[in-house]
């Protein structure tokens, strides 16, 4: 690869993918100290924020890690990404939140990857915002169904989580505030489009009153710039304007816009099974490899 031609735009790109490519070829990334619980959150939608869930979840999974996907969001997407059963008659997260059935009788094994575990969504919890609010401690419920579900993993001798991901709804209701509560950090997606900036600081402001008032530890650890499309001089503005306000917490991986990433879900994959050659799947993997070496 190394004399491949590099005198066509074309010829360039598959030579950085190439090289990029041999770079993550069987690393292995870094076990955390202890469990890392992200909750993947941005208030506005069509952010690719389950998208990103999804994907990273499954980077980290085939590099050997860990991981649960705990869906929260009501449409269930993250369940379907992940080829997990989420009809109205299986059990899920709307049941661990509001009958206090234990995570491990909803966790599902997901079909594609062998360490990706799934607590899916289903309909039911279109409701939940509504019931959660007479509940006993109605913002700790998830947390405490995690700590629990550790507990358990270890009472049997399975290894432990080394990452959670939470994928939220779009809003900012009880079950959003229940991820917050469960997390220690925050991951935002933010795509390069016009208005990206629109709706964070709402966002930021209701993070603090979570750290104020019910999670001390939580901190915005990491935000992925999302749907880049390197031909229009936007999306560099939008990546540089973001990297300017948060330059410690910004990845270096920007996911680009692309059509093997849109069509995964529709076969109930993510891009890293769906077409793992994609420059997608690539974008993925190194975003992962940042996070699991940043927080080694």
């Amino acid at each position: 690869m190394d004399n491949m031609d590099e005198s066509t735009p074309l010829a360039r790109e598959l030579a950085s993918e190439n090289r990029r490519r041999e770079k993550l070829l069987g690393r292995e990334l870094p076990k955390p100290k202890t469990t890392r619980i992200l909750t993947v959150s941005n208030q506005k939608g069509g952010v690719g924020k389950t998208t990103t869930t999804v994907n990273l979840a499954a980077a980290l999974a085939s590099a050997g890690l860990n991981v649960l996907v705990i869906d929260i969001d009501p449409q269930g997407n993250a369940s379907t990404a992940l080829g997990i059963e989420h009809h109205a008659e299986v059990e899920s997260i709307y049941e661990v939140l509001i009958d206090d059935v234990p995570l491990s009788q909803v966790v599902a094994q997901c079909p594609d990857i062998e360490r990706l575990t799934c607590a899916p969504a289903t309909i039911h919890l279109a409701g939940a915002e509504i019931e959660l609010v007479s509940l006993v401690a109605r913002e700790q419920r998830l947390r405490r169904a995690i700590d629990l579900y550790a507990e358990e993993r270890e009472e049997q001798g399975l290894e432990r989580l080394d990452y959670v991901f939470i994928d939220c709804p779009p809003s900012l209701g009880l079950l959003t505030v229940n991820a917050f509560v469960a997390a220690r950090e925050v991951l935002i997606p933010i795509q390069c489009e016009y208005y990206a900036l629109e709706g964070l600081s709402q966002l930021l402001k209701n993070i603090e009153m979570i750290q104020k008032h019910l999670n001390a530890d939580l901190v915005v650890s990491t935000i992925l710039l999302t749907m880049y499309d390197g031909r229009t001089n936007l999306a560099s503005q939008v990546a540089n304007e973001v990297r300017e306000h948060f330059p410690n917490q910004v990845l270096q991986a920007v996911v680009p816009r692309s059509v093997r990433i849109s069509e995964a879900p529709s076969y109930q994959q993510t891009v890293m099974t769906y077409d793992p050659s994609s420059s997608g799947a690539l974008s993925y993997l190194e975003a992962a490899a940042e996070i699991a070496e940043r927080g080694a």
